[in-house]
């Protein structure tokens, strides 16, 4: 997570350096981030809930709860993608030739976000399917609690992001 960290300091810190360059684009960000936003925070709760739930041996609750963070998880890489095809519709290029640095610059901090995102999902669709296959008495906490940190993870740094993006670029 450190190395990951480091990855969006560094590319947040190039975005700033570089958006004094005179052909730099300003724009907005499209409105989907914002509910984008409070989906990935509503999911950061029920994950929080799910590993608690888990923890109290309350699997019915859990095998819900592990459920609903799985779909908003999916939900939320939706909306990104209609943020990105949002931007193209309004002008803004994010790859290819074309392109203007602001729009590539977001398009590429955005995108390795979601493949992140992603990651995560992935991860909460394998506790998922272990939730409702497994018969086992094991309640070893480990695996919700490495899904629960990453995913609280991913969550602080699409906050960061957001903010980021609002102050730097507003």
């Amino acid at each position: 997570m450190a190395s990951i960290l480091m990855m969006f300091a560094g590319f947040t810190s190039a975005y700033i350096v570089k958006r004094n360059d005179s052909n730099w684009l300003q724009f907005s960000l499209p409105p989907v981030f914002s509910l984008s936003t409070f989906v990935i925070l509503l999911s950061s709760l029920t994950i929080y809930l799910a590993s608690r739930s888990f923890k109290a041996r309350s699997m019915v609750r859990y095998r819900v709860l592990i459920t609903i963070t799985a779909a908003l998880g999916v939900l939320f890489v939706i909306l990104q993608a209609l943020g990105f095809q949002y931007l193209q519709e309004h002008g803004v290029k994010l790859i290819g030739s074309g392109s203007n640095p602001s729009g590539s610059f977001l398009g590429v901090i955005t995108g390795v976000h979601m493949l992140h995102v992603v990651g995560g999902v992935i991860a909460l669709i394998v506790l998922f399917i272990r939730a409702f296959t497994r018969k086992s008495k094991n309640y070893s906490a480990v695996p919700i609690e490495m899904a629960s940190t990453y995913w609280h993870f991913v969550d602080a740094i699409w906050i960061y992001l957001f903010i980021f993006f609002n102050v730097v670029s507003g």
